[in-house]
């Protein structure tokens, strides 16, 4: 799995591509966010429009990534997710804890409220 960040107006945007099966790319988004948050950076878009797949570790990562931002009173947006993950988060009923969002301006919106 590949990954890229950008930091813009205290939102943290990682964009995924490719498979998110937990590997060592996994640690390195959880660290990537922990330098965040310890920079004041508290809202973050987690871009899976790209995302082929998703298995239980990466899963993991997601709530990882949702309980960390949270407990320092953050939020996450996943934004685009592809139709197979979409039903995914629907089986596993993270479309219940996870904002889900189709563009970026909605996942602005709703992280500024």
């Amino acid at each position: 799995m590949q990954y890229t960040h950008t930091i813009n107006d205290g939102i943290i945007t990682i964009k995924l591509k490719g498979d998110l099966i937990g590997e060592d790319s996994g640690v390195d988004i959880i660290e990537l966010v922990n330098d965040t948050i310890q920079k004041d950076v508290l809202h973050c878009i987690i871009d899976i429009s790209e995302l082929r797949y998703i298995n239980s570790s990466g899963i993991g990562v997601l709530i990882t990534i949702l309980t960390k931002f949270r407990n320092k009173g953050g939020e996450v947006c996943l934004l685009k997710p592809s139709e197979s993950v979409q039903k995914l988060l629907i089986i596993t009923k993270l479309n219940a804890i996870f904002s889900i969002v189709q563009n970026e301006s909605e996942a602005i919106d709703l992280l500024k409220k």
